[in-house]
């Protein structure tokens, strides 16, 4: 069972959004991949063919954001609201990762000054956190 979820934030300046996309197997607690783009239906097929096949098989949750619908298979997909708490993983790893690095705070002084350092402190969190990234 896979939590996915987005979470906005920015390189250099506010004007230069950047979305994590995040894919969180439920019953090991880990992300199984990501995608960091904009927070439209390209990024989120990016991070639908990161996942590992093995993941794949089972029920996928997610927001009521549409560009989950356009890739996800319906079969496999199911939208439902926060208050739902089928969500409740991702939304804590989302906190926890907002709380470790400030660089992903929204108001902050701290900040990434290029997509690549973004990137790297996000792999480096996910790999102290025991993440199980699929390398591409």
């Amino acid at each position: 069972m896979l939590e996915l979820d987005e979470l906005w934030t920015f390189v250099r300046t506010k004007a230069n959004k950047r979305w994590v996309w995040l894919a969180l197997a439920r019953h090991i607690g880990q992300a199984v991949a990501y995608a960091v783009g904009d927070r439209g239906e390209r990024t989120c097929r990016r991070l639908w063919e990161r996942i590992p096949e093995s993941h794949k098989g089972g029920r996928c949750y997610s927001d009521f954001w549409e560009a989950y619908r356009g890739v996800i298979p319906e079969e496999r997909h199911k939208a439902v609201g926060k208050e739902s708490g089928e969500l409740a993983h991702v939304e804590r790893w989302n906190n926890t990762l907002r709380q470790r690095l400030a660089r992903f705070v929204r108001r902050t002084l701290s900040f990434s000054k290029s997509d690549e350092m973004h990137e790297i402190c996000l792999e480096l969190f996910l790999h102290r956190y025991d993440a199980q990234i699929i390398p591409y």
